[in-house]
Formats: structure tokens, sequence, C-alpha cells
């Protein structure tokens, strides 16, 4: 079946939510040429009969998976068992409002290549969450920008809500594990424009939450994956490098200006501090970040100008921790000096590729 639409959705133990999901997605795509495509992880539930049941009425089918397990891994095996040249992806418990379907159509039919329903542009909402779940959303979705620079675009690269050309993914090799598909997809796919629409996170229509602490390792073990792919744990160690070779250029000039030219250690510190600092800048400039240069002559100094910010900042919290934990709470200052190393150390490498090369 060749439908110009095909709309994937995995379901595991979802059988009560399905009637009143296909209904809905029929009412609001009246008139289009479409197919609900389920992946179901072998429920058991009376999930395939109810589904061949509704096919006699709707365009529906079900692909039932009994050695695989997992929501993104399901969409991709829907991807795979699909041919419409526009893909929606959604859950099966109803917290996505079908109604917004036909907007993210109408998105990808103009000019995105993939349309996101967001909970974070204007008008939209997570809706009834609790404190702690937003707050476990927000920080998930600023460790994707921190750690995946190509999704700082998109205000809800966590959505499971979207839509997408199929020429998007078309070269793409997709390897999800876990629920987050979409990165899967921002990381790894073809595509020239993104838009999103608002949406309001709508209450479980029936059924128990699959979300649990076992989801979030699952993320951060996708999250660790799309780095080595994308090159971003490649460009960790390169930063590293740099730092170490630094730290050499450091000591050696504080030795040469104060054994050799004689200076005071305190204006040989400060001539190594700095002499270090441009040091590692034009190494991360061409090295380490050189994809991300922003050509021209006044681009080049307003980075080494946040550089040198960020690294004056850095040692500054070095200091600051070197204090504290041995003045404060007693620990050697030799122990005190490495943690303050890897914090001033982290702060340089986040906010510089959050700000420095953007």
């Amino acid at each position: 079946m060749n439908k110009s639409v095909s709309i994937i959705i995995p379901t595991y133990k979802e059988r009560d939510n399905i009637k009143a999901l296909v209904e809905r997605i029929a009412g609001v795509l009246s008139g289009r040429d479409y197919e609900i495509v389920f992946i179901d992880d072998n429920s058991r539930d009376g999930t395939e009969e109810l589904v061949a049941n509704l096919a006699k009425k709707y365009p529906t089918r079900i692909i039932v998976r009994t050695t695989e397990r997992g929501l993104a891994s399901a969409v991709v095996h829907g991807i795979e068992n699909t041919q419409g040249d526009t893909v929606v992806v959604m859950d099966a418990d109803l917290q996505h409002p079908p109604e917004i379907i036909p907007d993210l159509l109408e998105k990808v039919s103009n000019s995105a290549d993939i349309a996101i329903a967001s909970r974070y542009v204007e008008g939209g909402s997570c809706g009834e969450w609790g404190i702690v779940r937003k707050i476990v959303s927000a920080g998930a979705i600023k460790l994707a920008h921190l750690l995946l620079p190509t999704t700082r675009a998109v205000k809800d690269p966590m959505s499971g809500f979207f839509s997408f050309k199929r020429q998007v993914i078309k070269k793409a090799r997709l390897k999800p594990s876990g629920y987050k598909i979409l990165l899967e997809v921002l990381l790894e796919g073809e595509f020239a424009n993104v838009a999103e629409v608002p949406f309001k996170f709508s209450l479980r229509y029936d059924g128990e939450s699959k979300l649990n602490a076992r989801q979030q390792i699952e993320y951060l073990r996708h999250l660790s994956s799309l780095m080595w792919r994308k090159g971003e744990i490649l460009r960790f160690i390169k930063f590293c490098l740099v730092g170490l070779s630094g730290v050499g250029i450091n000591e050696g000039l504080l030795w040469l200006f104060t054994e050799k030219v004689g200076l005071i250690y305190l204006a040989s510190a400060a001539i190594a501090i700095e002499t270090s600092i441009i040091s590692n800048f034009i190494l991360n400039n061409y090295f380490t970040f050189r994809q991300r240069n922003e050509p021209g002559v006044k681009a080049f100094f307003s980075r080494l100008l946040k550089f040198n910010v960020v690294s004056l900042a850095g040692l500054g919290i070095n200091l600051g921790i070197l204090a504290l934990f041995t003045e404060v709470f007693g620990i050697y200052y030799l122990l005190a000096n490495l943690v303050g190393i890897a914090v001033a150390f982290l702060w340089n490498y986040l906010v510089n590729t959050w700000w420095t090369w953007r």
C-alpha cells in the first residue's frame, strides 16, 4: 500500500488507546491519501486483532516485532516498511493530539523538510507535567544543545511528534537507542529547513507511562553514540590535547621569564598565562573547531576576545575552587587544585563550544 503520507506509531500494550486515536486521525485527515502503520513490540494484549478489525474501515495496518524492543528502533522499522513521501511519527497514548497533524503536513508541504510539534515555542506547553518532569525535560534539551551543536536551531529536539519528507533520511544510517528518534533524524538526515509547530502535551488517555530511569540511561547512551558519530568526542579529545600544550607553554614561559629574564614570578605568570591562552586559541581555531570558523579578520579577533574572557573566567573558577576546598574544607591543596583544573576545563570547553565557536 503506497500512500502519500505514512503515519508511524510504535505501540506496546496500548490497545485501549488505539481506536480513539485512529478515529481522531481519520477525522482530521479526511480526503487525504494516508496510512496508519502500527509497529507493535509483541504486546499480546489484543492490539493486533483490534488493528485488523479497524482496517476494515480505516487505512491501518500493523507490523508485530517479536525479536526487537524499543520506541526508536520501532520507528526505524516503520520507516523501512512504508513508502509514503511524507512520514509522521507520533505516540499511541493520545498525548500527541492528532489534530496537530494537518499543521505539520502543511509545513512540510510548503518550505520545511522537517516539521516538529514543539512544547517549547510560543503557544506550546508541557501541559500538566509536574516540576520534576519539567526539569528533567529541560535538562535533557540543554544537554543535547551543549553536546550536539547542530540541534541548537531546534527548541524541542526531544519531541516524539514530528513529520518529515522521506528524502531527508534517504541516505541516513539511523542507529538509535532508547526513545529519542528525532535526534537521530536531525543529526543523520539531510535537510535545509526545520519548522516548529506549537502544541500542548495532553494527558495520557489510558494505560501507564513507560518513561523510567532506564529510558534516561538509554538517552545518555544515545547522546554518546551521536557524539562519536558526529565527531564531538574527537573534538573534545583535541581540546584536551590543546589544553595540555598550553600547560607546557605556561610552565616553560614562567620558568624562562623568571629564571633567565629576571622578572618577578607574578609578572612572569601574567605573561605566561596570556601567551598560553593565545596559543590555545590559535590551535583550537585551526585544529579543534576548524569547521566552525566564520571567515574574516573581525570574526577572528571576536573569537579571540571571547576565548580570552572564557579562559580568564576559568582561571578564576580554578583559583576559587582551590581556595574554597583548601581553606574551608581542609582538602590537600594539590588535590583541591586538580578539582579546580577539572571544573575550569569543563567550563572552558562547554562555554567555548556554546559561545566562541557556535
